[in-house]
Order: structure tokens, then sequence, then C-alpha cells
């Protein structure tokens, strides 16, 4: 065979997506590609080729070593592949540089035979996700990731110190922020994001950019994609930018509110316009479930230890496990909307968490809802954070976990959210959120020593 046929041979076996990837990294001269993925904890690693082994990526994948990976394998079997997505690629505005560009690809992670690795996150939401398929449903998730922008010091490193002093919706000069949120704004929207809405937040140096809701796998990429954004177009702006749920204490912390849909082959499957809510008994169900499961998905939704000081009354953080359409208050909220756009928002998860793995447990709690009929029960139209214990026993209001030890033994006790991470992950996971909970339970805290140190 010659040189060129076995050129043809090999260009056979791309797809129509990878050929098209092949023909924009030409066309937009990248020189240079970022494989990226994340570890159990969410944080996005990533591995850079050359724009010339991206066809050796599709055809053959990318070996790495996955021991060196928190959460992946052992060291005897570190051996793995990465498998870019091509529907995934996208140029990064800030790696541009004189006539060349950088690019990403979000990949999978895959075993020496090619089977997907069931410690993958975004391939544990695929597992999910084909759950739902096998039930006739897509899912539909619409994110809002909030976040903080503080100075830096003289020598670089990131202060609590707000960036600006503008409050919720407000506009220059107190939103001083307003030219870094457009920023991200065009950086997103060359990336390909359809940008809805942003706006400053409750807090000082807090900002919140809404993108167009998509399905759940590419919202997830979406929600990863956005933290890097947001996190670069700072770093230029000699700002830091953190996702951190509650940087600042006796403020509002970040919130990462989610509205989510199920969609069949008629439509809108959570949506009935004969209901005082919209809602259908699919829509019903499925939120029975998401409550039902709650405390147990609370640590992967809300992983770290500092999710827990978020997740208080008093500061719009919902830790009770109810339903409403009016107030904030409730875990989930039902807002005015019909047909297409009939939908729920959880708002307890938080920008710190794995998107992959937090859409994974939402999700398959809600599936486990509509499989076994499960009942919200009534809205709560009532502030409950004025509730007593007495009267939210009387309603039948529970609480979410108020740490994460907590949230993590009500994780091991709940076979459906187990289930959804997998045996493999569920191991990682809580053994690595177990040593973050013993190491913060050691720690003399600065608050200790201006309390103690000087009165005993």
């Amino acid at each position: 065979m010659t040189d060129g046929q076995i050129a043809a041979s090999k260009e056979s076996e791309l797809t129509d997506a990878e050929r098209d990837v092949l023909d924009k990294i030409d066309a937009e001269n990248v020189d240079f590609v970022r494989l990226q993925f994340t570890d159990i904890t969410g944080t996005v690693k990533n591995v850079s080729v050359p724009a010339s082994q991206v066809e050796k990526a599709f055809e053959e994948g990318i070996w790495f070593d996955g021991s060196s990976i928190e959460g992946f394998v052992r060291i005897q079997e570190s051996d793995m592949r990465l498998e870019p997505d091509p529907e995934t690629f996208a140029i990064l505005p800030w790696r541009t540089d004189g006539d060349t560009a950088s690019a990403r690809l979000i990949c999978d992670v895959v075993n020496t035979d090619g089977t997907p690795f069931e410690g993958g996150p975004r391939q544990v939401l695929k597992s999910v996700l084909a759950e739902a398929e096998e039930m006739g449903y897509t899912v539909s998730i619409g994110p809002e990731p909030e976040f903080f922008l503080f100075e830096k010091d003289e020598d670089g490193k990131a202060t609590t110190i707000p960036h600006d002093s503008g409050g919720y919706f407000d506009l220059a000069p107190k939103d001083l922020a307003s030219d870094v949120r457009r920023e991200i704004i065009f950086t997103l929207e060359q990336m390909g994001f359809e940008v809805e809405a942003s706006h400053h937040e409750v807090a000082d140096g807090q900002h919140e950019i809404n993108f167009k809701y998509d399905d759940a796998l590419t919202a997830a990429d979406n929600i990863a994609t956005f933290r890097a954004v947001v996190r670069a177009v700072a770093e230029q702006n000699d700002i830091h930018a953190t996702f951190m749920p509650k940087p600042i204490s006796a403020i509002n912390g970040s919130g990462m509110h989610s509205h989510i849909s199920l969609f069949d082959e008629d439509g809108n499957a959570f949506a009935d316009e004969d209901d005082e809510f919209n809602l259908s008994e699919t829509a019903y169900k499925f939120m029975g479930g998401v409550l039902d499961h709650a405390e147990a998905f609370t640590a992967v939704t809300n992983p770290t230890v500092n999710s827990y000081k978020r997740l208080v009354p008093g500061y719009e953080a919902p830790v009770y496990v109810a339903w409403s359409d009016v107030n904030r208050s409730a875990l989930l909220r039902v807002p005015d909307a019909a047909g297409a756009s009939s939908r729920f928002e959880i708002r307890s998860p938080d920008p710190s968490c794995n998107p992959y793995l937090a859409l994974a447990v939402v999700i398959k709690a809600g599936l486990d809802g509509i499989e076994n009929d499960a009942d919200p029960g009534e809205p709560v139209r009532e502030d409950i954070y004025e509730f007593d214990e007495e009267k939210r026993d009387e309603y039948g209001i529970t609480t979410l976990p108020g740490s994460l030890d907590t949230a993590l033994e009500a994780l091991e006790e709940d076979d459906v959210v187990r289930e959804a991470l997998g045996d493999h992950v569920t191991e990682k996971f809580v053994e690595a959120k177990r040593a973050d909970y013993a190491d913060y339970k050691t720690h003399v805290s600065s608050w200790e020593k201006e309390k103690y140190l000087e009165k005993f």
C-alpha cells in the first residue's frame, strides 16, 4: 500500500465531526490542543499535544498515567487513554499568539482495552443519561454558577478584598467589574456559549453569568469551561476569581442553582397546562425523588468543608428539604413558566462541585422518583426560615446535612446515589472527602486563635 493509500485509509476512519475539527485546526492555524478532562474532585486536567497529533488522538487516543490523577487507578494499573470528543472543540481566545492559536477538546477516559473507565466523571454522567434515555427521556439543565472577584496583594496572591462594592443588580460605578464581566461574556461567546444574562450579585465582589440551558452532558462540559474562562479572564485583569462557596463570613455565599426539565418524543415531559404549577405527574415524581435523596447527594453537590458554611439559614441558601413556587428558602423552586419552559430549580448545589458527578446524582435521584412514584408533598409557601423546629416537624420538613462528615454518612447509606456514582467513584470520592474533613478537624483556625488565645 502506498503512502497515499495509507493516508486515505486513515482519513476514511475519521467521523465527519473529527474531520471538521482537523479542518478548523488548519483554518485557525492552531499549533497546540489541550486534551481536557476532570478528576473525581472536579479539578480540570489537561494534556497538551501539538496540533499534528490530534488526528492520532481521534484514531488511537492519547495515553497517560492514570495513577497520578486523584481517584483514578493504582500504580500497577496506570495506563489509560484520553479519547477526545470532537463536539467539544473550541479555540481558547486567551491563548492566541500572533498568527497562531490554541484550542481544547474535552475527553472521555478509557481503559487499555477500549472500554469506558468507570471512574471517569464524564462517564458517570453518561451512564445516568443512558438510563434516562432507556426510560424515554433526555435531560435539559440550565446552570447559574456564581463567583467572586477579589483583589490581589503586592505579591500577586489572592486576597478576600472584593474587587467592587456593588450589590444586587447594581450598575457602574459601584459595579466596577462590569467591564470584566463583559470580557468574560465575549470570551464565552467566542467559545460557542449563548449567554442569556449577567449581573452583580448580592455580596460585594459577587457575580453571576447565566448561559443557555442545554442537554445535561453539554451543560456539565460548559460548567467546567465556564470556570476556566472566568479564572483566565480575571487573571488577565490582575484580579482573582474564585468559585469557593463561602469565602467571606457573614455575607452570602456562591451557589450554582440549576434548572432541570425532561424531554420525551412529545416535548417537555414536565409540562401540563392543566396543572396549577404547569407541571406534569412526571415532574412531581421527579421532584419527589430529588427530595427523597437530597441529604445523600449533598456530599456531591456541596463537596467541600467550606460548602457547609454557605448552607446555613439567613443567607438565602436553601437548607430545607421542601419545594415551593414563591419562596427561595426551599430546596426546590418552581418558576412561573409553562409549556416548553416548564421546569424546576434546585438551589443547593455550589460551584465547587464536580459538575459531572453533581448532575449525575441529582438526575439519578429524579429518575428513581419516576420509577417509584415518589411524592414531593405540598408546596410550602411560607418562609421556612421563620419556622421553628416544631412547625418544620408539622410540615414534615427535614434539613440538609450540616457538615461534610454528616453528608458523607448519608451518601454511604443511600443505594441510589451510590449506584449513580458507581462503586469506584463512591469509594474514591468518600476517601478523598474524609481525608479533607479529617484535616479540617485538626486545623486550628484564625477564629479560634482570636477567640481563645488570650482568654484562656
